[in-house]
């Protein structure tokens, strides 16, 4: 992106390097990464919501009933849709901060059920669950798909020559 001002995303970067079709393929791509991304996290959320509210349901006018995994889809969507309408990308760093914050928590939490509680930990279960493998696989694909977003980033910062900053945390 440093090496012309005219590119402004991944699109750009293909479209420079190998023209009309390189733009169309990347663009392809990328769109269709981020539509499958963003779909995997719905189910995600819909799955890890059931398994912590099992039997939910909803009611809507008693003609359309919303429950277990597709009432939490529903629910996340409606959540999540206006984060994709803000202009200034800086307000994702309150949404960040507050994740960042759940996973502290979180970590206190099991370290005090481990130690205070009583519960422990013990070497039971099994080495490999083979059946836990695809999520396992699509929370390590979803935790890796932020590169999408790099090129927006750096183009909503103000000072652009940091981004390598934001990038590499030096």
């Amino acid at each position: 992106m440093g090496a012309s001002p005219d590119v402004r995303g991944y699109p750009d970067i293909g479209a420079l390097a190998f023209g009309a079709k390189g733009r169309f393929a990347v663009s392809a791509f990328m769109y269709a990464e981020l539509y499958l991304v963003a779909i995997g996290f719905l189910i995600l959320e819909g799955d890890n919501l059931d398994k912590l509210f099992p039997g939910t349901s909803l009611s809507l006018g008693g003609v359309l009933v919303l429950s277990g995994k597709h009432l939490f889809i529903v629910l996340v969507s409606i959540f999540i849709l206006p984060t994709t309408w803000l202009r200034n990308l800086g307000v994702l760093a309150y949404v960040s901060a507050s994740g960042v914050l759940a996973s502290v928590v979180l970590v206190f939490c099991v370290l005090w059920a481990a130690v205070v509680d009583g519960v422990g930990f013990q070497g039971k279960g099994t080495m490999l669950n083979v059946s836990g493998l695809p999520t396992a696989l699509g929370l390590y694909t979803f935790c890796y798909c932020g590169h999408a977003i790099f090129p927006t980033l750096c183009n909503s910062m103000k000072e652009k020559d940091k981004f390598s900053k934001v990038i590499t945390n030096q």
